[in-house]
């Protein structure tokens, strides 16, 4: 049993609201979409449209594409053939046609990029790559450069679309419409339209719209779309259902508890939408590397074309120019800076399937370095529900004892509290309770009629000094202590479950490098240790405030140690902002401990944390290969096309080729099973 005052928040556990994931403005759409940082990879955002129109958009955009391939085509069975008219004006009105067709949109960029002070951007390179191509009579080539390109920008974007697709899918599917029941009808309104205290109806199939209280005696729910998991859910009367669960069996009344924009599904994808927008230092890096790189691989192709001359012997312009084109060509950064955050996307996306809400990319990145994991334990690594075991009285009756007991815990929100107040029924109705004061780490002290009354831990009867059984202080189980005019009057022993995959959470943690496994509780030490040994945890402490938490932490983060701290209270919160890693479980969490956070564990499983560690090696080992990948083959094709080994096509290939590679690589996360 955690402490009995050391998180007053919990109360969440038994019938108390949700909490609601509460984040900034959302971000639009256009920003939802990984932002590779230097804008030289994605055209700048269009006009606003309507889907209609976006969609013939891109038609004829794909139609232009596959017309200027087949132009390209057929000038080059025609220049193989050798046709004796395809020659001069006609042959360079063919290829021209097929550059005009895919390149068009990219010179207007590169024209808008040099009008804002971009001068180095990817459409630059592409427009002087191209232009010097044609310049040397290279036509095939240059309508190669730039017709792969474009095909590579289309790869790309549909890669990105299919991962925001996949992340929307999954989470922004809310319902467009809701029966709300007025004057005893039930009427179909748009959900934003519904206020709190309102009651909807919710038919066997549907999903719920919004966040409320069940007002029908029983109902089933699937919760996948909020904790990953699609078991059945039974819930009772008085019980909390959230937007986005879907009701398996009947008909189900709810009373509302949150507007639409502020249920938990809402919160959920505003949480996701602006995680995308948070880099981590990898993706940082590079955005910063393109910016200074592209102007450089500029500076050395015009130095590739012109200082030979004052070297080489029989320098002929011409054939440096075209060294230099294929050095430009192959220099684009398109591979790092778009593949690169859409790794972290797609990793951002694979999360969100399992139940795991990263707010940004760069807690990805620093998941993945964890070596110590510090945990709470009510709530955490426990159910957080607990249920009175004993009634021990000490010269009183054993209800006299939980009279008392009771009517000062009825004052409380803490599930320690409402498991005694569950116990007693009504026995405690009609006394009077007066002067309640709760003492933070302690327990709860007042007047039931007229009589001074001290429920709590023995630090609560040590700060009175009043005397009690010592003996107590060596059991294992949770006591609750009471004491009536400062004289010891017995005590309740307090149950809580340890979860199922607790066990299974920590020997993942090991398997997966992390050294050392810490919990850090108020209950009494030795439930604490008792804990702890079941669960094979490295070190326990027990009997904490909420000041010696921070205190304890403070001292693990001297070694130098890369900490992830979980946890769900609202004492939890200064811990969590001091981790590397912040992480709370979000289905028992407080709002404050959901606030500082990092990462939401939506499902309040344990063993997620080893996930949320594996998805976060998975995609910086993604990332890495990407880079590894993308500079591996450019420095290779640079060097050739420095010697003038390397053509035009082996540039298409280092460029355009090894993108698309890269981005296949990225989006590859988003398919593996964690």
């Amino acid at each position: 049993m955690e402490n009995h005052r050391e998180n007053n928040s919990r109360d969440i556990a038994v019938e108390t609201p949700e909490p609601t994931i509460k984040v900034g403005k959302r971000q639009t759409e256009q920003e939802f979409v990984a932002d590779d940082g230097c804008g030289c990879c994605t055209p700048p955002p269009p006009k606003k449209n309507n889907s209609a129109g976006a969609k013939k958009e891109k038609k004829d955009s794909y139609v232009l594409t596959v017309l200027s391939l087949l132009l390209l085509l057929g000038g080059i069975v025609l220049d193989w053939q050798d046709v004796s008219w395809f020659e001069g004006y006609i042959r360079l009105a063919v290829f021209g046609l097929a550059y005009v067709l895919v390149g068009w949109k990219v010179i207007w960029y590169a024209g808008r990029s040099i009008a804002r002070g971009d001068v180095f951007s990817e459409f630059f390179l592409m427009t002087i790559a191209t232009f010097g191509a044609f310049y040397l009579g290279e036509f095939a080539e240059g309508v190669a450069v730039m017709l792969f390109y474009v095909i590579g920008e289309h790869f790309q974007e549909s890669a990105v679309a299919r991962s925001r697709r996949s992340i929307k899918e999954l989470i922004d599917n809310r319902p467009e419409e809701v029966q709300l029941i007025r004057n005893g009808q039930a009427i179909t309104v748009n959900p934003r339209d519904v206020k709190v205290g309102e009651v909807i109806r919710i038919r066997a199939g549907e999903k719920v719209a919004l966040d409320g209280t069940l007002l029908s005696e029983e109902a089933s729910f699937n919760t996948a779309a909020l904790t990953g998991e699609s078991r059945p859910d039974r819930k009772t009367k008085g019980e909390k259902v959230l937007a986005g669960m879907i009701n398996l069996d009947k008909v189900a009344e709810l009373r509302v508890t949150s507007l639409f924009e502020d249920s938990t599904l809402s919160g959920i994808l505003k949480l996701v939408e602006q995680a995308a927008g948070r880099k981590a230092k990898t993706q940082q890096f590079i955005s910063k590397f393109a910016k200074v790189y592209t102007p450089i691989i500029v500076f050395l192709a015009l130095s590739l074309t012109f200082l030979p001359y004052f070297f080489v012997e029989n320098y002929v312009f011409n054939e440096w120019l075209y060294r230099a084109l294929v050095f430009l060509v192959i220099s684009c950064p398109c591979a790092l800076v778009v593949s690169i955050p859409l790794g972290y996307f797609g990793g951002i996306g694979a999360a969100s399937r399992n139940g795991i809400l990263f707010k940004g990319a760069s807690f990805l990145d620093s998941m993945a370095g964890i070596d110590t994991v510090v945990m709470d334990k009510t709530g955490t690594l426990t159910e957080g529900v607990f249920q009175v075991q004993e009634v021990q009285p000490n010269r009183i009756s054993e209800a006299q004892l939980l009279r008392v007991a009771a009517a000062l815990e009825s004052h409380s929100s803490h599930p320690v509290a409402k498991a005694v107040v569950a116990y007693a029924g009504n026995i405690y109705a009609g006394d009077e309770v007066k002067e309640v004061e709760e003492i933070a780490g302690h327990g709860l002290k007042g007047k039931v009629n007229g009589k001074e009354v001290l429920v709590g831990n023995a630090k609560l009867l040590q700060k009175f000094n009043i005397s009690y059984d010592s003996s107590l202080d060596s059991k294992e189980e949770g006591l609750l202590l009471v004491a009536i005019d400062k004289v010891y009057a017995g005590y309740l022993s307090i149950a809580d479950k340890v979860k199922e995959d607790a066990a299974a959470a920590i020997e993942q943690l090991h398997q997966l490098g992390v050294k050392t496994t810490v919990m850090l509780s108020g209950d009494k030490d030795s439930i604490v240790q008792k804990v702890a040994r079941e669960l094979k945890i490295d070190k326990a402490y027990g009997g904490l405030l909420p000041q010696d938490k921070v205190s304890h932490f403070e001292a693990l983060q001297q070694d130098g140690k890369k900490i992830a701290f979980v946890g769900d209270g609202i004492n939890d919160a200064p811990v969590i902002a001091l981790a590397d890693v912040g992480i709370a479980m979000g289905g028992l969490g407080s709002d404050a401990a959901i606030e500082t956070a990092d990462v939401v564990i939506q499902t309040d499983q344990p063993a997620k944390i080893a996930t949320a560690i594996r998805l976060g090696k998975k995609t910086k080992q993604i990332v890495w290969q990407n880079i590894a990948l993308a500079f591996g083959v450019k420095i290779l094709v640079l060097s050739l096309g420095a010697f003038g080994i390397a053509s035009l096509w082996e540039a298409v290939f280092a460029d355009v080729g090894v993108a698309l590679l890269a981005i296949l690589n990225a989006i590859r996360i988003q398919r593996m099973k964690f």
